[in-house]
């Protein structure tokens, strides 16, 4: 049986032959199209071109992604916290030295670092402060390193470059380890 994995690129392969075009195409004649809700592409790539349920859903999600991650980090990092994006720059620069594996995963409120899963999660918490969630389960807290909530076992509190330290990178040396 196939990985999701492989499901996945055996779908994306095959759009141009099952649909009549390249998911280049269909993200030009989406964001031509001026629509910006799931539904309303579901609704068009389905009505109008005659996409299956399956290639309509995957073309969206892909049209989603282009682009979207860095609006929003941006927003993140924009206003009273536009100071804290060197820090954030810094963190996933490290993250992204630790293996070629790494995936970065922006959602609206923080970005997930992530291999098979995720290790840590970067989120800009008050205007001077980056929470850096770890996955280090099982591992008690000590000094820095706190409990924190289900997704990620444990936090640092990051105000400054200088609080992303040896430690702290240690610590998410670790996270990435165990995500393996």
């Amino acid at each position: 049986m196939a990985s999701p994995e492989d499901q996945l690129a055996t779908m994306l392969a095959n759009i141009p032959e099952k649909t009549g075009k390249t998911l280049d195409q269909w993200i030009a004649l989406i964001r031509a199209s001026g629509l910006e809700k799931h539904g309303e592409i579901m609704k068009l790539l389905k009505g109008e071109h005659g996409v299956g349920h399956g290639f309509a859903n995957l073309i969206v999600s892909k049209s989603r992604e282009t682009g979207e991650e860095i609006d929003l980090v941006a927003a993140q990092y924009s206003g009273a916290k536009a100071g804290l994006r060197p820090l954030y720059e810094e963190i996933v620069t490290f993250a992204q030295s630790l293996g070629g594996d790494v995936e970065i995963a922006p959602k609206k409120a923080s970005v997930s670092l992530r291999r098979k899963k995720q290790f840590a999660l970067v989120t800009p918490a008050t205007k001077t402060r980056i929470d850096l969630g770890l996955a280090l389960k099982g591992d008690e807290p000590q000094g820095r390193l706190e409990n924190y909530n289900a997704m990620c076992s444990h936090r640092v509190r990051l105000e400054s470059a200088d609080d992303f330290d040896a430690e702290v990178k240690g610590w998410m040396k670790e996270a990435y380890s165990r995500a393996g």
